[in-house]
């Protein structure tokens, strides 16, 4: 069965913050360091950790947001992020409040949460968003029949991940939704564009990760693998039974001075989903909810490369397919090739943090232009 294409819905996305890190400065080198007393170098290290040193940058970060898309229209809003690595040797957690409004009428507003705790021992991903939408459709569900929703959106999900040995996690995670196409998106920390009516899905799953990045919000080098799978069941309280399985792998070459080529590949299979729980196109310059199939697969690459240390711009592109059989893939309608450029701009270098205002351009009319927080994978 090839993808079921329908016509625009919306709801805007949540942006991931990068954590930051406390900045240290070096002795003059005019005289020798003065000795400190060790139990005062242990309190500064403390307080360091802890982000509450004079010299630690501010742990607060707010922005706007916004994308405009020919299809979706106009959305406004903004993002407020907190900082706090919980220990030495552990990431930085961040938590983020996230809020906006489109010229459809449509609105949301949530949180996100990453955490790390005893030396990355512990993770622990969580987060909530509740909106209404508002959508239009020429052809609901494909049944030829045109349609106006209001729809009122509602998901909390939670992913626990525990270190096994060296970068291996494993975990669980459940997930409760109005809305089932990509809702697992939220266990990532971030919410992308989705459609559709819902319908009350909950469900549980396992976790199995490996992650050896320099760095897991700008990673320059390393890689990211992780498998999971949600369980929807009726016995949960869900409308429906079904199973959806992700894998994905991430892997960063640097190159030059200060460039880096990302490439990620990420697939989605569904085993006796109703169509509200099918795959969907999930890359920029397209909408989630927007063409639908049982299963899918993207292959993207992002090249990164550095201008003088604080601007930086991107080159990026990749194809998604949707499908049911793998006979479905000789059709060009189960293709979707996007392709753009962006600029990035490093708000905190050694933290990690970048802005990007990003145009993606896919096939027919699919095209955006995004300010978001972070880097795509």
């Amino acid at each position: 069965m090839l993808p079921t294409r329908l016509a625009p819905s919306w709801l805007p996305g949540a942006l991931a913050l990068c954590a930051a890190v406390p900045s240290t400065a070096s002795a003059s080198p005019q005289s020798p360091p003065a000795q400190v007393p060790d139990a005062a170098v242990e309190a500064a290290a403390d307080d360091v950790a802890a982000g509450t040193s004079e010299a630690a940058e501010s742990p607060w970060l707010v922005t706007p947001t916004f994308s405009v898309d020919p299809k979706l229209g106009s959305t406004l809003g903004g993002v407020a992020g907190y900082i706090r690595r919980f220990d030495p040797d552990s990431n930085p957690s961040l938590l983020t409040f996230f809020g906006g409004y489109s010229n459809t009428d449509s609105s949301y507003y949530g949180f996100a949460a990453d955490t790390y705790f005893s030396a990355n021992q512990h993770k622990l991903i969580f987060g909530a968003v509740s909106g209404e939408i508002r959508n239009e459709y020429d052809d609901f569900l494909g049944s030829g029949l045109p349609a106006e929703t209001q729809d009122n959106l509602g998901a909390v999900g939670a992913r626990y991940l525990y270190r096994l040995k060296g970068g291996w996690y494993g975990g669980v995670q459940g997930i409760s939704t109005d809305y089932a196409i990509g809702a697992e998106g939220l266990l990532a920390g971030a919410l992308n564009q989705i459609g559709l009516t819902g319908l009350r899905s909950n469900g549980l799953g396992l976790v199995a990760e490996f992650d050896d990045r320099d760095n897991v919000r700008n990673a320059t080098l390393g890689q990211h693998f992780t498998a999971h799978n949600v369980a929807y069941r009726e016995g949960l309280g869900g409308e429906e039974s079904f199973d959806a399985l992700h894998l994905s792998y991430a892997k960063y070459f640097p190159f030059g001075e200060g460039n880096v080529l990302a490439t990620d590949i990420r697939g989605r299979w569904t085993k006796d989903a109703p169509q509200s729980g099918f795959s969907s196109i999930d890359m920029r310059g397209y909408t989630r909810g927007n063409y639908l199939g049982e299963h899918s697969t993207e292959i993207q690459f992002d090249a990164r490369f550095d201008v003088n240390g604080t601007w930086g711009a991107a080159l990026f592109g990749g194809v998604g397919c949707l499908y049911s059989t793998l006979s479905d893939l000789d059709s060009s309608d189960a293709l979707f090739p996007m392709g753009g450029a962006g600029l990035i701009y490093n708000l905190k270098p050694d933290a990690g943090i970048v802005l990007r205002l990003d145009y993606a351009l896919g096939e027919d009319d699919n095209s955006a232009l995004y300010l978001s927080f972070g880097q795509p994978f």
